[in-house]
C-alpha cells in the first residue's frame, strides 16, 4: 500500500523519513513517497492516487486549501491529509493536532495560507493574524503565543520573550534550528515546539487515519533523531 505527499517543493521534506519507520514499526508493508505537483495538476494527481489504489496522502504548500474543492468530505476549509476509501477522497485536518491543547489568551499567527488557516480552529484566545499580503510585519507585542506557519527559516521575524510560547512549523532536513527556535530557546522561553516535532504531532494522526492503528511515535520521533 502507497502513501504520497502531494506539494511544490517537496524534496526536503522530512515526512518520509518519519512515516516508513512508522510503518516499519507497525509491521506494515507500506511506501510514502513523494509526488512534486504543480497546481494545474493538483486535480489529475489526486484521481491518479485513487485510480491506483492508494491509501492516502498528505498535502503541503501549496494545496492545501486547492484540495478541498476535489474532496467528497472536507474537515474545514483547509486540509493537510487525505483518506482514500472506496473512490472517494476524505480530507482531514491533523496540522490543528500542532497547537491543539496550548493555553493562550493572545496569539500572534504568522501567515495566512493554508497552514495558518488548519491552525485556527485549535488556537485559543484572540488571534491577530500578519501576512506579507495583509498587516506586516508581525508584531507579538503582549502575545503569549507565537506561531510562524510560513516557510520562513532564516529570517527572525518577531524577538521572543521568556514569558511566550513559540511554535514554529518550518524545519531545516538537517535538523538545525530555524532563527524563530534558536531565538526562542535563547530567550528561555516556556515552551518551545519545533518543526520537527510539529511534524510528528500531525504525522501521528495522519498515520492513524490511513491505517487505524495507533502511531508508533516514539519510532516515529526516533526517525528525526529526536527525543523518545
Amino acid at each position: 500500500m502507497n502513501v504520497a505527499l502531494l506539494g511544490k517543493p517537496v524534496a526536503g521534506s522530512l515526512s518520509p523519513r518519519m512515516q516508513n519507520a512508522a510503518f516499519a514499526a507497525a509491521g506494515l508493508d507500506w511506501e510514502y513517497i513523494l509526488v512534486e505537483v504543480a497546481p494545474p495538476e493538483l486535480g489529475d494527481a489526486v484521481r491518479r492516487l485513487v485510480s491506483d489504489g492508494f491509501a492516502g496522502a498528505n498535502v503541503t504548500i501549496p494545496h492545501k486549501q486547492a484540495v478541498v474543492g476535489l474532496c467528497d468530505e472536507a474537515e474545514g476549509d483547509s486540509v493537510n491529509t487525505l483518506v482514500l476509501r472506496d473512490g472517494r477522497v476524505l480530507g482531514f485536518n491533523t496540522d490543528k493536532e500542532i497547537v491543539d491543547g496550548i493555553a493562550a489568551e493572545r496569539v500572534c499567527l504568522i501567515g495566512a495560507g493554508g497552514a495558518a488557516r488548519a491552525l485556527l480552529p485549535s488556537l485559543r484566545g484572540e488571534v491577530r493574524v500578519f501576512s506579507r499580503s495583509g498587516e506586516w510585519p508581525p508584531d507579538a507585542a503582549g502575545t503569549d503565543l507565537i506561531v510562524n506557519a510560513t516557510p520562513v527559516r532564516d529570517e527572525l521575524l518577531v524577538v521572543p520573550h521568556p514569558e511566550q510560547t513559540v511554535v514554529d512549523l518550518a524545519y531545516y532536513s538537517d535538523g538545525r534550528p530555524t532563527a524563530l527556535v534558536a531565538a526562542a530557546r535563547t530567550a528561555g522561553c516556556r515552551v518551545v515546539i519545533d518543526g520537527l516535532e510539529a511534524l510528528v504531532r500531525q504525522g501521528a494522526a495522519s498515520f492513524e487515519l490511513w491505517t487505524g492503528l495507533e502511531a508508533p511515535v516514539a519510532a516515529m520521533r526516533a526517525a528525526l533523531g529526536l527525543e523518545p
